[in-house]
């Protein structure tokens, strides 16, 4: 990936920092990112989804609706 200007710096790491933040697992804290509510439960069952962030440098999976 290619960084063009300032802003698409700028916008690069907004993106990576939301990964980060609210996907990306932490082994701290036992495979749950930093947003993630203690409550919320989640399904195991049903078709696990990619969505390619970065243009596809980093990948999020998630669980079909």
């Amino acid at each position: 990936m290619l960084i063009y200007d300032e802003r698409h710096l700028r916008s690069a790491l907004r993106t990576y920092v939301d990964h980060y933040n609210a996907h990306r697992p932490h082994q701290s804290r036992r495979q749950r990112p930093p947003d993630h509510e203690e409550r919320t439960v989640r399904p195991m069952e049903g078709r696990i989804r990619r969505r390619k962030v970065l243009g596809g440098l980093i990948n999020e999976y998630h669980r079909a609706a």
